[in-house]
C-alpha cells in the first residue's frame, strides 16, 4: 500500500506536520509505503489557467517541483493532506498545490486519476472553538470526491498554536492511528 502525505505548513516540525506524522507513523509499522512531501521547501507556481491540460495535454505541463507530487498520487491508494488553518483556510502552500490539481480533470470534469483512492485531510487550528473553520474540509471533500478520492476524511485538532501543541492533543492523534489501523492493510 502506498501512501502520499502532502505537507502544507510552512514548518515542517509544525503541528499539522505532526498529526500526518502520527497517521504515517502508524501505517508504516503496518506495512505501508509512505512518500512525503514538503510543499514549502519546493519550487513550483500555482495554476496558470493556460488550460492545456484540457486541450493538447492530460497533466500539468508546468515543469517544476509538483510534477513529481501530481504523479506520485496517481500511484498512491491513500492521499494525506495536512495544513494549519491560516485566516479560515488550508495554508497558502497547501492552497497553492490544490489549484494545480486542476490538471486531474477532464474537459468534462470527470476524473483522470484512477478510482479507489481514499484521502484524509489533517487540519489543525489555533481556536479552540471546533465550530469555527466547518466551512473548510466540505470545500476540498467535494473537489476530492471529483476526482474519485472516497471516502474522504478529517483529522481535526483544535486549540493547537505553538510548536508541539499537538503532542497535547491525546484524542485526535489516537484518531489518527486508529484511522491507520483502519485503512493500511497489514503486510502478509
Amino acid at each position: 500500500m502506498k501512501i502520499v502525505a502532502v505537507l502544507g505548513s510552512p514548518r515542517t516540525q509544525g503541528n499539522s506536520a505532526g498529526l500526518a506524522q502520527r497517521f504515517l507513523d502508524m501505517a508504516q509499522e503496518l506495512g505501508a509505503e509512505v512518500q512525503k512531501f514538503f510543499l514549502n521547501t519546493m519550487d513550483f507556481k500555482g495554476c496558470q489557467g493556460c488550460g492545456t491540460c484540457k486541450t493538447k495535454s492530460a497533466e500539468c505541463v508546468l515543469e517544476d517541483d509538483l510534477a513529481e507530487v501530481l504523479e506520485a498520487i496517481k500511484q498512491a491508494d491513500i492521499l494525506l493532506l495536512a495544513s494549519p488553518v491560516y485566516f479560515g483556510d488550508i495554508s497558502g502552500q497547501l492552497k497553492c498545490f490544490f489549484d494545480r490539481t486542476y490538471s486531474y480533470a477532464n474537459p468534462d470534469f470527470t476524473s483522470r486519476v484512477p478510482s479507489g483512492k481514499k484521502a484524509i485531510m489533517a487540519l489543525v487550528q489555533a481556536d479552540p472553538r471546533a465550530e469555527n473553520f466547518n466551512d473548510i474540509f466540505p470545500r476540498y471533500e467535494r473537489w476530492l470526491k471529483v476526482f474519485g478520492f472516497a471516502p474522504v476524511y478529517l483529522l481535526r485538532a483544535t486549540g493547537v498554536k505553538d510548536p508541539g501543541d499537538i503532542n497535547q492533543q491525546a484524542g485526535v492523534l489516537n484518531q489518527a492511528a486508529a484511522l491507520a489501523r483502519e485503512l493500511v492493510t497489514p503486510a502478509p
